[in-house]
């Protein structure tokens, strides 16, 4: 391809990739890589076999890449807490799902307890024990809402904190091994998409939740059309 070429299929990825964004007034360049490498080639890999040899029952309309898709991320799921599992073992905390209260928590002077379940994407339920534990163990706080008497405030205790910033080296380790065999711009790539599926999600999440699958599905083919 010659050089004048490439200039101009660059400039018109940029068009769709600022359409696609609502036309924002800035950009980083890791959007702007991501969203190129998520349209370049990609090579065929070798892949492990999830199914077994009795696959005739699956129809073919129900075998294809997006539920390869979604199969992979429940399954990377389980990768990432077996790693920080292994992190947990030595320190206070007890479940993955506590470190990501307590890291939340680190940027914010104080949270809601429904503010913060609604950022972890967790059950009401879920989120009021895994909060509960923390409590107990002196590692946030609670504090009554001046503007809202209904509303507990909760914070990150210096215990918190300081647990949070010893453990946090090897959380750094974790997060290498995770992105695995990807070199920098499939990171970049996949970062990208990532964040695009979890802006697209949690909007489904905040505002659609308590319709049903077939009217969530039905907004998405609308949406699309």
């Amino acid at each position: 391809m010659k050089k004048s070429e490439i200039l101009t299929t660059l400039i018109n990825h940029f068009f769709s990739f600022d359409a696609e964004k609502g036309s924002r007034e800035e950009y980083s360049m890791d959007e702007f890589l991501g969203y190129l490498n998520a349209r370049s080639g990609v090579q065929e890999l070798e892949m492990r076999e999830i199914s077994g040899e009795n696959k005739g029952w699956f129809k073919d309309e129900y075998r294809n890449t997006k539920s390869d898709i979604s199969i992979l991320i429940v399954l990377m799921s389980h990768y990432a807490k077996w790693y920080i599992k292994k992190v947990l073992r030595e320190s206070n905390l007890q479940t993955p799902d506590e470190f990501s209260f307590l890291i939340t928590l680190m940027s914010y002077k104080s949270l809601s307890k429904s503010e913060l379940i609604t950022k972890q994407v967790m059950e009401k339920t879920s989120g009021t024990e895994v909060m509960r534990r923390l409590i107990k163990r002196g590692l946030i706080a609670e504090s009554a809402d001046e503007n809202d008497k209904r509303s507990i405030r909760v914070s990150i205790a210096k215990s918190g904190r300081e647990e949070i910033l010893r453990i946090l080296p090897l959380m750094s380790k974790v997060t290498k091994i995770v992105v695995g065999n990807l070199n920098a711009e499939e990171i970049n790539s996949l970062s990208y998409l990532l964040k695009k599926l979890d802006y697209f999600h949690n909007d489904i999440y905040l505002n659609k939740k308590d319709q049903s699958l077939s009217d969530i599905f039905s907004g998405i083919a609308n949406r699309k059309n």
